[in-house]
């Protein structure tokens, strides 16, 4: 089996029983855009490897593609020499805080409601394209990095969790539901696949603080969806995380190409 079809195999483990999905009173998918709109403020003030081979590659400045943007905490940090930044995201509601957020930075800027690559059609030629914790949702990992490749002439830059960043809610499903969930795939996993696709990244590994740290209010609404619970757990998903904790720090990758 290729690194790439085991990169698939690994993240269809993942998938939710369909009985517990169906028993869930809200989706388990999806993050609250306060979160979003939390981790783009305390980007816009932090210096990471990500943002270094970022600017790197922008050079003198240029157009930047945000695919999975969120509330833009990849691409807003590379204003000013971010000239244009193009959004792309499955959510219009996310769109409209990047958008918001683009506004108040004076930058121009576009959004492309949908999934990459479908709408790659649609989002202008780039010279940066910057994608940050997003391919650990993508289990056809062929198609969306060729055409991230594709869309930027300067190079592509990925960030992502050294492993699943669902990983450590593992010993959660085992104590609230009974359940041994997989951990998913990590960036050694991605790395193999990568190459198979004539890409062979520079890698930079580091740490920073988890963001769960900042809120027991969010994290405790977030293992309640993500482990399709209902409020009346809250107690019993507190007792959890008060047991297995919290991670305090994440291990990191940047993952970065230059256009051939």
């Amino acid at each position: 089996m290729s690194a790439v079809q085991r990169w698939r195999q690994s993240l269809e483990s993942l998938a939710l029983p369909p009985e517990l999905v169906a028993s869930a009173p809200e989706s388990p998918w999806g993050f609250a855009v306060s979160l979003f709109d939390r981790l783009a403020d305390e980007a816009m003030t932090g210096q990471t490897p990500s943002r270094r081979a970022a600017t790197a590659l922008l050079g003198d400045g240029g157009a930047v593609l945000d695919v999975g943007c969120g509330g833009g905490a990849a691409s807003m940090p590379l204003v000013p020499l971010a000239r244009r930044v193009i959004g792309v995201d499955e959510s219009a509601v996310m769109l409209e805080a990047f958008a918001a957020r683009a506004d108040r930075l004076g930058v121009a800027h576009l959004e492309v409601l949908g999934r990459w690559p479908d709408v790659a059609e649609a989002a202008p030629p780039v010279d940066v394209a910057v994608c940050h914790h997003v391919l650990y949702n993508v289990a056809d990992l062929a198609p969306f990095v060729r055409a991230l490749s594709a869309a930027a002439s300067r190079g592509v830059v990925v960030e992502q969790t050294a492993t699943h960043p669902l990983a450590w809610l593992v010993p959660l499903w085992r104590r609230l539901h009974g359940l041994e969930r997989p951990p998913g795939p990590t960036i050694d996993d991605l790395l193999p696949a990568l190459g198979e696709l004539g890409i062979e990244p520079q890698v930079a590994r580091w740490s920073q603080a988890s963001p769960w740290q900042a809120g027991v209010g969010d994290v405790v609404a977030f293992v309640r969806r993500r482990l399709c619970l209902t409020a009346d757990r809250d107690d019993d998903v507190r007792s959890a995380l008060a047991t297995e904790g919290v991670p305090a720090t994440r291990e990191m990758t940047t993952v970065w190409w230059q256009a051939v």
